[in-house]
């Protein structure tokens, strides 16, 4: 039986530790992705994810059935803007936040899977935003990121320091979008015990521009 693929044990991008930032080389990542804005606690935000997780393990079990290629389905993760940055790291304002949900699939996953996992998610009920999903690629390059155990909302702190000190001290600049993976379950651990990879790509400061916001 070939062996199953597990990413984020292979990937070092997927490893951090609290206390320590560190920068990682992040590969181009294929992912499941869908969008949305507001709070993370709302009724937008359930919908996503009750599309997503479904669809996710049904493309797994296809794969295993179909191909004889198993693979470990990776952790929710998170891309995170406002117009305005401070809503997000220090206001958390969250009614003014951004989001896209992603989950990292295999690169043989291609878009014939995704049509044949949503299919089969829809023949058991469809979840409201499942037709949202689409299977895009990310390639963040270089980043800087640790580990936050604990509520989401405790994490200003730690992106307050990521964002306007280490960062620009080493003369680089934030670009593209913050990221979060979700190494626990939310609906099964509490928040106090939750671990969270922040991550933030960047890259080398343009003279006068250290430390600037993040952009698409």
């Amino acid at each position: 039986m070939p062996e199953k693929l597990d990413l984020r044990r292979s990937l070092d991008c997927y490893r951090a530790q609290v206390g320590r930032i560190r920068l990682v080389e992040v590969p181009r990542l294929q992912h499941l992705m869908i969008d949305g804005r507001g709070d993370p606690d709302g009724e937008a935000f359930a919908l996503a994810i009750a599309a997503l997780y479904p669809l996710a393990y049904a493309i797994k079990l296809a794969s295993k059935r179909e191909l004889d290629r198993d693979y470990v389905v990776m952790p929710l993760e998170g891309l995170w803007w406002a117009d305005d940055m401070g809503a997000f790291t220090s206001a958390r304002d969250k009614a003014a936040w951004h989001w896209t949900l992603l989950m990292v699939v295999p690169d043989w996953i291609d878009a014939d899977a995704l049509e044949a996992g949503r299919r089969q998610v829809a023949a058991r009920g469809v979840p409201a935003r499942l037709d949202d999903i689409r299977l895009e690629a990310l390639e963040e390059g270089r980043c800087a990121q640790t580990l936050h155990i604990g509520a989401f909302d405790d994490e200003a702190p730690t992106l307050a320091h990521l964002h306007d000190a280490w960062i620009p001290e080493r003369g680089l600049e934030m670009t593209g979008r913050h990221h979060e993976i979700y190494l626990s379950d939310a609906r099964r651990v509490p928040p106090e015990r939750r671990r969270t990879i922040l991550r933030q790509p960047v890259r080398a400061a343009t003279p006068g521009r250290a430390g600037s916001r993040g952009s698409a």
